[in-house]
């Protein structure tokens, strides 16, 4: 059974940088796509970056060039790096994946992820 848990998670003052790790078990398939999502309280959850099995990247236009997504596979680890952090990226932020394939346009999509982790929470203060 695949098991997700996130760390991380933390306060920091705007303009300041966290690393979200996910750490995967029970995940022995070689194709495989893994996401970090996000949902801000009355706000719908809302994909921030997603990753491949084989490498390939998409990100929300309002993370691009300020976070990174990357995987550690011998750790079975997944990260976000998240700098220039504001405000507005205040929100309980979740690791997701899910084996196959997906169109790269929709790896952003949560109803694409059957797997989730229980969230950390990232608070940007001004």
């Amino acid at each position: 059974q695949v098991q997700l848990v996130e760390s991380g998670g933390g306060s920091v003052q705007s303009g300041g940088s966290l690393r979200l790790s996910c750490a995967a078990s029970g995940y022995t398939y070689s194709r495989y796509y893994m996401g970090w999502f996000r949902q801000a309280p009355g706000k719908e959850r809302e994909g921030v970056a997603a990753i491949t099995s084989d490498g390939s990247t998409s990100y929300a236009d309002s993370v691009k060039g300020r976070f990174t997504i990357s995987q550690d596979n011998a750790k079975n680890t997944l990260y976000l790096q998240m700098n220039s952090l504001k405000p507005e990226n205040t929100a309980m932020y979740y690791c997701a994946s899910s084996v196959g394939w997906a169109p790269r346009w929709s790896l952003l999509n949560p109803s694409q992820y059957n797997y989730w982790g229980q969230g950390t929470q990232v608070t940007v203060s001004s």
